[in-house]
């Protein structure tokens, strides 16, 4: 009897002091965990190019580990370290769908985070909605990956090809009274989703305005004979729908046939390491493009905290990766907002709690976003970063001209 009273008082005082500090009688009773999910560890899947012609993009998934390095070290994510398992898909689909069953059927991850590339995403979007696992943050801007009420476990991250293409169309016919347009593009989503922006921007002038349009393919060596072509088609804007390698192809070409177009670039091809200064610093004079994130060799950020702070992140863990490459910014910020929406969900980490979390961002700005610009998503809107800043390569570094814009999607 006696035993039995100081054990009910006991567990009294314990009920008591769990409402006094407003936490529940047993915490282990609120945790809620999807697979990969332990106490002491989150498993977070990725694929990535970090062979083939879109190797450029395996920094990426480089500096993510790295980031999840550092927050590991100082103690995880309420407690849990992140377990980063990146394969390498060569930005091949059929590898992508490959390496990602390993993830979701062996590895046993909580979601697939940041994969890189439209086609490649594409590939495994159905899969990985049906088997119910987070598809975060893709590394891709293309509208057709983003559809809530049909893929509700797949969400954007980037601002979308679509609506950059609709911005350049705006400038164009703002500023270009006497344009007449060439379009290189990418044979594939990639490349279709820009091209779509860009002619719903042109509008009904899109017939008049478009003198040439040509593509390539992911796989051909060079870009050389499309630009001879447009360049013969009396073009005076091109507009340059291109991935890292042929980007800077593309410039280096321009220059040397001593056309001079209005160039426009699109915002992934705008590294000053992986394309502009290989292509030639001095033959990018004067290009256009859009930028959402801060370029680490601009002497403009150099004095902000967190640049200094990257800086010294970069100096200790990624101390032989090139600064200069864009890359390693936009896998900086993506990896922060990961360790945002984790942080979030608290000790509930099942996979329906991380949709909601990742679809919850309220006005958030992470380090090297440009001024400005701030991450928001909702159960309607799958694509949290949707504000641009028209930039132009002056010298060394691309100047923000005009305001920001959002996107309309």
């Amino acid at each position: 009897m006696n035993t039995h009273t100081r054990f009910t008082r006991r567990t009294g005082l314990t009920a008591l002091a769990a409402l006094l500090i407003g936490g529940p009688l047993t915490g282990q009773a609120q945790k809620r965990y999807g697979p990969g999910v332990t106490d002491t560890e989150i498993k977070i899947g990725n694929t990535s190019p970090y062979s083939g012609p879109g190797s450029a993009y395996g920094a990426i998934a480089k500096m993510h580990a790295a980031y999840f390095r550092m927050i590991n070290e100082k103690g995880g994510v309420n407690g849990r370290r992140i377990n980063y398992l990146s394969y390498d898909d060569a930005l091949s689909p059929p590898k992508t769908v490959e390496q990602t069953r390993k993830l979701v059927e062996q590895d046993q991850v909580l979601a697939v985070f940041n994969s890189v590339g439209t086609a490649a995403n594409l590939a495994v979007q159905k899969y990985l909605n049906n088997k119910k696992v987070p598809q975060l943050m893709v590394g891709a801007g293309s509208t057709r990956l983003i559809d809530p009420k049909t893929f509700p476990w797949t969400i954007g991250w980037q601002p979308t090809y679509h609506s950059e293409g609709a911005i350049y169309a705006k400038y164009i016919l703002a500023n270009i009274p006497d344009a007449r347009v060439a379009i290189l593009s990418q044979n594939d989503d990639f490349g279709r989703d820009y091209l779509g922006g860009l002619k719903a921007g042109f509008g009904d002038k899109a017939k008049s305005l478009i003198v040439s349009e040509t593509t390539y393919e992911p796989t051909d060596a060079t870009v050389d004979s499309q630009i001879l072509k447009m360049k013969a088609s009396g073009a005076n804007v091109l507009v340059n729908i291109t991935t890292p390698k042929f980007a800077a192809q593309t410039i280096k070409k321009v220059a040397e046939i001593g056309w001079k177009p209005t160039h426009f670039l699109t915002s992934i091809s705008i590294s000053m390491g992986a394309v502009m200064r290989p292509a030639g610093l001095e033959n990018g004079q004067g290009i256009i493009s859009a930028a959402y994130l801060m370029e680490a060799t601009d002497d403009r950020w150099k004095d902000y905290p967190e640049m200094r702070e990257w800086n010294a992140f970069m100096d200790k863990y990624l101390p032989d990766a090139n600064k200069a490459d864009w890359m390693n910014v936009f896998g900086y910020v993506a990896a922060q907002a990961l360790v945002h929406v984790l942080q979030q969900c608290g000790d509930d980490l099942s996979r329906e709690n991380l949709m909601k979390q990742a679809a919850s961002m309220k006005n958030v700005r992470f380090k090297l976003m440009l001024p400005g610009i701030f991450a928001n998503s909702s159960d309607k809107n799958f694509f949290p970063v949707r504000q641009l800043q028209m930039v132009r390569l002056n010298g060394q570094k691309w100047e923000p001209f005009g305001s920001v814009m959002g996107s309309d999607e």
